[in-house]
C-alpha cells in the first residue's frame, strides 16, 4: 500500500437509455481490465454536478444535463488493494441519445458497451459496482464490509 494521507472525492454516473440499460466503458491503462460506469474526481471549486458534465463530454463526448445525486459509496476494498482512498458520489443521467457516445480518451477506454444492470460485465471497478448496487436497490449509502 502506498502512503496517502487523504481521501480522493469523486463522481460516477450512471447513465441510462430508455430501454434500462446504463453505459459501460472497459478501462484501459491503470484501471484495466475493469468495466466501469463514467465519472472522475471533483476539482477543487467544482460542483458535483458541473464535474459530471465535464467528465462525461471529457471521456464519451456527449453533453448531459441536470444529473442527479442518489447516492455516496465509500470504496474502502480499493483502498485496501492499491492503497488508494476514493469516496463516490453517485449520480444518475438519462441518455437523451442527441449524439452517440464514443470514447474520446482512447489511452483510458478501449470500449463501450450497454449493459442490463443485473448482468454487468466483470471484472468490474468498486465504485461502478457500489454506485449500480445502490440505484438498483434505492438505497443511499454503501457500508463497506
Amino acid at each position: 500500500m502506498s502512503n496517502i494521507d487523504h481521501v480522493v472525492v469523486g463522481v460516477g454516473v450512471i447513465i441510462t437509455n430508455p430501454q434500462g440499460q446504463i453505459l459501460m466503458g472497459k478501462r484501459s491503462s491503470q484501471h484495466a481490465p475493469y468495466w466501469s460506469i463514467f465519472g472522475g474526481h471533483v476539482d477543487a471549486g467544482e460542483s458535483f454536478e458541473d464535474c459530471a458534465i465535464r467528465e462525461i463530454k471529457e471521456e464519451i463526448g456527449i453533453d448531459i444535463s441536470a444529473p442527479t445525486v442518489f447516492g455516496i459509496s465509500n470504496n474502502v476494498n480499493t483502498y485496501r488493494q492499491e492503497g488508494k482512498h476514493t469516496v463516490s458520489i453517485c449520480m444518475h443521467v438519462e441518455y437523451r441519445g442527441d449524439k452517440q457516445p464514443q470514447i474520446m480518451e482512447q489511452d483510458k477506454c478501449e470500449s463501450l458497451m450497454w449493459v442490463s444492470p443485473h448482468e454487468l460485465p466483470e471484472p468490474h471497478f468498486e465504485a461502478s459496482h457500489n454506485a449500480i448496487d445502490l440505484w438498483l436497490n434505492h438505497r443511499f449509502y454503501h457500508h463497506p464490509a
